[in-house]
């Protein structure tokens, strides 16, 4: 049953993490046009998250900013491409381009961990950034739409500034960027390592017992075996910084008969 047919008795949460403390999400990318001739999501970075993409469908291109310099990868039905945290990206979508996304880290990036290419003014200026990169909450498609497509032509401005700045001075020219996203999250980092302790490093420890465990003979976890399954949440899509999310959910009553963590 789609998550979009579930009871009112039966609501949808979160699934638990995915292994290894990923995240999981199908992105169809923005085919909008941008303020240079292209078509595609909006250019940012990770400060602590290594990112990958999996084409499923059209093509297109990721445009990056990272120590090797200005670089464009061709992307189409069964690419892989990932890229560690600084690493400026724009994806470029030329016909239908829809991506897995997996993300390490799972649950920093919607903390802030991902930090936009505004224009330097802004990114100096955290109040400005706040302002800049939230998306309302509330309201009709249409003006989600356009709060959503207004930031995303907001960090091109920035990313041309700043695909100029590599091209002229090589890679060095990202560590204004770097060091201004350093300050815009160092506030959050308390918060950060709370999300962290209790989904990456909890599942780390996790695997480490089992281990030690086995060590010494004991596979008691092993009768504890459970099978998850997510049900799509239910349309529309999110708006997010690249394109349209999915993500996946568990009804109630299937996570509180899973084993705890």
């Amino acid at each position: 049953m789609s998550a979009a047919h579930q009871s009112p008795a039966k609501p949808l949460r979160s699934l638990p993490d995915f292994p290894g403390g990923t995240s999981v999400s199908d992105l169809c990318v923005y085919d909008w046009d941008t303020p240079d001739g292209l078509h595609g999501g909006t250019p940012h970075l990770h400060t602590l998250s290594t990112e990958a993409y999996v084409v499923t469908a059209g093509r297109g291109e990721v445009h990056t900013l990272s120590s090797a310099g200005a670089a464009r990868d061709d992307l189409e039905k069964g690419s892989l491409l990932w890229f560690t945290p600084g690493t400026v990206h724009r994806l470029v979508n030329h016909a239908g381009l829809e991506l897995s996304v997996i993300m390490q880290n799972a649950g920093l990036p919607e903390a802030g961990d991902a930090v936009m290419t505004f224009p330097d003014e802004i990114l100096a200026d955290p109040e400005r950034y706040r302002r800049a990169v939230a998306l309302p909450s509330e309201g009709d498609e249409q003006a989600r739409a356009e709060a959503a497509r207004t930031r995303r032509d907001l960090a091109i401005e920035g990313y041309r500034t700043l695909l100029a700045d590599v091209e002229r001075e090589g890679p060095a020219a990202l560590q204004r960027l770097h060091a201004r996203a350093v300050e815009l999250v160092r506030p959050r980092l308390d918060e950060w390592r709370r999300i962290w302790a209790a989904t990456v490093e909890a599942e780390t420890e996790r695997t480490r017992a089992q281990m030690d465990a086995l060590a010494a003979g004991d596979g008691a976890h092993l009768s504890e075996a459970s099978v998850i399954r997510g049900a799509p949440r239910p349309e529309p899509r999110l708006f997010g910084m690249c394109g349209r999310l999915q993500v996946w959910s568990a009804p109630e009553t299937l996570l509180d008969r899973q084993s705890p963590r």
